[in-house]
């Protein structure tokens, strides 16, 4: 598979298998670009799962409520903007942990 066909599959399995993708992709493919954007799409997922969960705590005093619909948005439309990045065949960084996978 070549490299925007394996990043586009990369932020898909957002969709169907958010950590099982990624992580076999970063052990199977030696591209350190696929590399990197796999460990970036498994700690956005884990990072967006606690925040959800968190907030999912919250709205039982109404205060997580926004932060609920807010990450829920995110956790939906993020992994599309990694799509249409790479079909574009664009670099794409995850928001809050993007940064954190020196390049």
């Amino acid at each position: 598979m070549e490299r925007v066909g394996l990043k586009v599959f990369v932020h898909a399995s957002a969709f169907f298998a958010p950590f099982l993708v990624p992580v076999l992709i970063f052990l199977l493919i030696e591209d350190q670009g696929v590399k990197n954007l796999s460990v970036q799409a498994v700690l956005f997922q884990l990072v967006m799962s606690v925040l959800i969960t968190i907030s999912a705590i919250f709205s039982v005093v109404l205060i997580g409520i926004p932060f609920l619909i807010g990450f829920g948005i995110m956790y939906l439309i993020v992994p599309i903007i990694g799509i249409v990045k790479a079909l574009k065949n664009e670099d794409y960084n995850y928001p809050i942990v993007g940064r954190w996978i020196p390049l």
